[in-house]
C-alpha cells in the first residue's frame, strides 16, 4: 500500500509571510504583557495580596 506525505513546504513569498506573521504575533504577546504589567501595577498592594502576588512578582510574571 502506497502513502503520501503531504508536507507543505512554503516558498519564497510564504517565508516572507510567515516572518511577517510571527513578528505580528510577537508584538501582539509584548502589547498584553505590557497591559498586563501596567493593570498590576495599578493595583494597591492589598490587592496584589489578595491575589498572592507582591510588587516584586509583577516583572517575574511576564
Amino acid at each position: 500500500m502506497a502513502t503520501y506525505d503531504n508536507v507543505y513546504t512554503p516558498g519564497f513569498s510564504g517565508r516572507i509571510g510567515q516572518t511577517f506573521a510571527g513578528f505580528v504575533a510577537a508584538i501582539s504577546a509584548w502589547k498584553e504583557a505590557r497591559a498586563n504589567r501596567n493593570a498590576l501595577r495599578a493595583l494597591s498592594d492589598r490587592e496584589l495580596n489578595d491575589i498572592g502576588l507582591s510588587r516584586a512578582n509583577i516583572e517575574d510574571l511576564f
